[in-house]
């Protein structure tokens, strides 16, 4: 008896501890460097990077972020995709169109507003 209510205390702390670092929004942060952390990697302009992370976090869910490391070359392929072909074939080792979709959204406008930075200045 004993070691149940001590296993029962266990997890009760486990899940208070998980509830209160998801509410102070650090699994947040952790997965939105990982996220930028990734992009860089891969070619991607850090400051890109930094305006991409929030919003992909934001938009999917953890395994869609994980289905879009599938965009990551392959040994034999170059960082950055040389050809339409090889884009639209990282594109489809995603297989989640929603993730696809919502990538090219967060691209398209944090692309708009790193130019709008970039030229306003």
């Amino acid at each position: 008896m004993r070691n149940i209510i001590i296993l029962v205390a266990v997890i009760a702390i486990g899940v208070g501890a998980v509830f209160a670092l998801r509410q102070g929004g650090f699994f947040d942060r952790v997965t939105e460097q990982r996220v930028e952390r990734v992009l860089t990697s891969n070619g991607v302009p850090e400051v890109m990077a930094q305006c991409m992370a929030p919003r992909l976090v934001d938009r999917l869910s953890l395994e869609q972020l994980e289905k879009l490391e599938r965009l990551a070359p392959e040994s034999d392929e170059p960082v950055l995709p040389t050809s339409t072909r090889e884009a639209l074939a990282r594109l489809r080792r995603v297989d989640d169109s929603e993730a696809v979709r919502q990538l090219a959204s967060v691209s398209a406008g944090c692309a708009i507003e790193v130019g709008m930075d970039f030229f306003g200045q």
